[in-house]
């Protein structure tokens, strides 16, 4: 058995010993990636740890960190009060605000995890807040993210249409751009439907009276019918692992909030909220306007509010997603180390030789999906690209429609718990809600993946674009 087929096999096991016995996940990749790398790939700790995520550890500590001090200080009830004046109580228009603010921040130059690393923890507020399905407003996020994604001054837009050009490929900007948009708002519509967006509409406007009694004696109105498996137990509610029930919010009127942040208290900014208002502002202008990283920069932000404010910030760091930050890296490590060992492009290597250009590309797209579940999204079109030069070069496969629908399968699927984006919007849920919803992205993750890319080959590929 060659080394890269029991790599493959050793990620099975880890997912099924994961699955069937609540062990954590980043735990066993860990312990399968010193097994593997050291048994079977001759790696030694340095070639191991090669692979750790250090960049998106930090990111997610720093982003967790400080949004935790802003929930704990009350400046995200503050937002969410806010925003839903702005929609004029539509809670309906939410969750598509949420997908609109993510693509315009991807399409106009943040790279897509910071962005949904911006968005995600105000979004899930809402969910919780407004009874909405944290599946769905998660959702929203990563698809809005990747609606803009490839836009010709987007970063990923520029990094694909540069590989592209390298390649000496026949390549469209526009048609790239609306590929990734068009797809990412039919399923975001689809979502929508599925997971409770109807009986958003149906609920109506609220006011800022009715904030606190969302689904007061009624079923959520943000509930919405799945078809996955498995239970938790939220807020005063259950829920599906394919976004089923939402939470029931529980009724608090703005004159019984005891704790001074609720949707009363939530119009009055005091200094903590004003000093936690710019600091997310800074992050914003930092990310975007100069680049800089978005973990680091949170983490700066949030050691200056603590220090500022110690009482609202000293249990914030206990509120860091340690748990999803284990998990995530723990994987990620893995996956580090089948790329090191060879392992994609040994996968990559062996669709490429397939003789049925057609069947090649489909078996392309799929993997891009698969492993782009797992690592970079960028990373993997670049190394996708080139492996589908030599059949793309025979004509009987559009380069232009090969390289959109590449595209489309290895981002969409970034809504997987396991990628940057999913991993963010997981690490914002609530705590209580974390393992449920964790199985939901994994569950919604999977669908993604056996189903969008034989449809992008399919719109794309079939009819010979380009």
């Amino acid at each position: 058995m060659s080394p890269e087929l029991i790599s493959i096999l050793v990620l099975v096991v880890v997912f099924v010993i994961a699955t069937t016995r609540s062990v954590n996940m980043g735990a066993l990749a860990f312990a399968a990636a010193f097994g593997v790398g050291t048994l079977v790939a001759d790696l030694d700790a340095d070639g191991i740890f090669a692979g750790f995520p250090g960049d998106l550890f930090v990111v997610l500590v720093g982003v967790t960190y400080l949004f935790a001090i802003a929930r704990a200080n009350g400046t995200t009830d503050w937002l969410v009060h806010a925003a839903v004046r702005l929609v004029r109580g539509r809670v309906a228009l939410i969750p598509w605000v949420m997908f609109a603010l993510t693509g315009a921040l991807t399409a106009i130059g943040a790279v897509s995890p910071a962005a949904v690393a911006i968005v995600a923890p105000i979004a899930l507020s809402f969910a919780t807040r407004y009874a909405i399905s944290p599946l769905l407003m998660g959702t929203m996020v990563v698809h809005g993210a990747q609606a803009g994604g490839f836009s010709p001054i987007s970063i990923y837009g520029s990094i694909v249409n540069g590989i592209v050009e390298r390649e000496g490929l026949p390549g469209s900007e526009v048609t790239l751009f609306l590929a990734s948009l068009i797809a990412n708002l039919v399923i975001a519509s689809v979502l929508f439907v599925l997971f409770g967006g109807r009986k958003l509409w149906a609920r109506g406007s609220v006011t800022p009276e009715d904030e606190g009694a969302v689904g007061k004696g009624s079923e959520p109105a943000g509930a919405g019918t799945g078809t996955g498996t498995g239970t938790g137990t939220g807020t005063g509610g259950t829920s599906t692992a394919a976004g089923g029930t939402a939470p029931t919010a529980v009724a608090v009127r703005p004159e019984q909030d005891t704790d001074g942040i609720g949707a009363g208290a939530g119009l009055r900014l005091t200094p903590a909220r004003i000093a936690t208002l710019a600091a997310l502002v800074a992050l914003v202008v930092a990310v975007l306007g100069f680049d800089l990283d978005a973990g680091l920069t949170a983490v700066s932000l949030a050691v200056v509010l603590s220090t500022a404010w110690p009482d609202d910030s000293r249990r914030a760091v206990g509120e860091i997603a340690w748990s999803t930050v284990l998990l995530i890296c723990g994987v990620l490590t893995y996956v580090g180390v089948l790329e090191e060992m060879g392992t994609i492009t040994w996968a990559g290597e062996g669709v490429g030789g397939i003789g049925v250009p057609l069947l090649a590309a489909v078996l392309l797209c799929y993997i891009g999906a698969l492993v782009s579940a797992f690592a970079s999204s960028v990373g993997i079109m670049g190394a996708l690209i080139p492996l589908a030069v030599p059949f793309l070069a025979q004509g009987d496969i559009g380069a232009v429609g090969m390289v959109a629908a590449l595209a489309v399968s290895a981002t969409v699927v970034d809504v997987s718990p396991f990628s940057t984006n999913g991993a963010l919007v997981l690490a914002a849920a609530p705590e209580a809600d974390r393992e449920r919803f964790f199985r939901q992205l994994m569950v919604y993750g999977g669908i993604v993946v056996a189903v969008v890319p034989a449809l992008a080959w399919l719109v794309l590929v079939v009819p010979g674009f380009g």
